[in-house]
């Protein structure tokens, strides 16, 4: 059986103090406690670890090779937990990422990254933009931006943006095909497709009122940029974003498709782990994530 690591610290203490007064001293007990205690570390050990008498004692030869070996793991373990408590107040170490693509992820979250690894040196970021959505403990990720509606977890989820989205085509597409006046309709038309093939929608007049319908259409993608540059080019109707297009609906190279109809907003969210302990460094990425997307978000309100 191994003996308890509080037997050891008290042996180490009792050999470095010289006696078991100045050791009671050091760890504020009687000298009867210290002595209890190392008789019954010999007797976990099976070994005499110190020769005492009244007036003196001595380490044995097996009390000497217990000291000095104990001793190095002993510093070994006060160099990790100082190490780690160096991470965990300091800005440094490694923060792994995964966010969303598209627009979200290229053109908001690696910007943002990219300052913060440059006011950070010391901190190493590691971004992940793969589509699948992960799982933060089994993929050890510490961050995730997510968007959409969030399962009920014990992570904690920030929310850092509303996205609203809009139906949209391209006038000519709308000319030679017509303009539906009710979602339903959409099943007539050659719609643009990411990740939903059913698109639910809400009247705006009457919020009770609501209406799905299953999609389809010649191109499907996951890339926002793709999506929009083949609504462009005529091949159907998209729906997307309203921030993934300002240029093209202010042009009107795109147009809405539905004024009675709307979709709902999507939600952008940081998601990361519940930890009483966090290191410093996640604590200032979150809270330097909340901010920026704060001025993202009062910057762009201000341009329309």
């Amino acid at each position: 059986m191994a003996p308890d690591l509080s037997l050891i610290q008290t042996f180490l203490v009792i050999a470095e103090s010289g006696s078991f007064t100045h050791a009671a001293e050091v760890l504020n007990c009687s000298r009867s406690h210290l002595s209890k205690q190392l008789t019954k570390l010999e007797q976990v050990l099976g070994v005499s670890l110190i020769m005492r008498t009244t007036r003196a004692q001595r380490l044995t030869e097996q009390g000497q090779l217990v000291y000095q070996e104990c001793r190095q793991a002993m510093n070994i373990i006060d160099a990790a937990c100082a190490q780690a408590m160096d991470i965990t107040n300091s800005p440094k170490g490694q923060i792994k990422i995964n966010s969303v693509g598209g627009f979200i992820g290229e053109e908001i979250v690696a910007p943002l990254v990219s300052d913060f690894v440059k006011r950070y040196p010391d901190i190493e970021v590691e971004l992940d933009f793969s589509s699948q959505r992960v799982d933060l403990l089994l993929d050890q990720f510490d961050f995730v931006f997510r968007m959409g509606s969030l399962p009920d977890s014990n992570l904690i989820a920030r929310k850092l943006l509303t996205l609203s989205n809009e139906t949209m085509a391209a006038p000519a597409y709308l000319q030679q095909r017509g303009t539906p006046s009710h979602p339903k309709e959409l099943k007539q038309h050659y719609c643009i497709t990411g990740s939903i093939d059913h698109w639910h929608y809400q009247h705006i007049s009457d919020p009770k009122l609501h209406a799905e319908v299953a999609i389809s259409g010649g191109f499907k993608c996951k890339n926002g940029r793709a999506m929009i540059a083949s609504a462009i080019a005529g091949n159907g109707i998209v729906r997307l974003p309203t921030l993934y297009c300002p240029d093209e609906l202010a042009n009107q190279t795109l147009v809405p498709v539905f004024s009675d109809w709307k979709v709902a907003d999507t939600p952008v969210y940081l998601v990361y782990h519940q930890d009483p302990h966090r290191a410093l460094r996640f604590n200032m990425f979150a809270q330097y994530v909340v901010e920026e997307f704060q001025r993202y978000s009062e910057e762009n309100y201000r341009k329309k």
